[in-house]
């Protein structure tokens, strides 16, 4: 994901440079749309961010659930082997 977003920021730069020689100056248009869009970018890295934090925290859920499962299934077993001994 990270890379995509880098990879937009460099067109979104390599677009404006172009944009800007091919032009006498910069405009306080372009120079403001320039900005609002490294403010976007900073705040679709800050999602990012946040959205792999979140991410790493499910990925913890399910492992912890996994390992409970996996040990009643062992419990389970233990007891299934345990009734048959005795006969039941």
């Amino acid at each position: 994901m990270k890379k995509i977003i880098n990879l937009g920021l460099t067109l979104v730069l390599v677009a404006g440079i172009i944009g800007f020689t091919g032009c006498s100056g910069v405009s306080e248009e372009q120079m403001a749309e320039l900005d609002a869009l490294r403010s976007e970018v900073k705040a679709l890295e800050k999602e990012v961010g946040l959205l792999k934090t979140e991410k790493a925290a499910i990925e913890r859920e399910i492992a912890e659930k996994n390992a409970k499962l996996d040990q009643c299934a062992k419990e389970k077993a233990e007891t299934k082997k345990n009734l048959e001994k005795l006969g039941m």
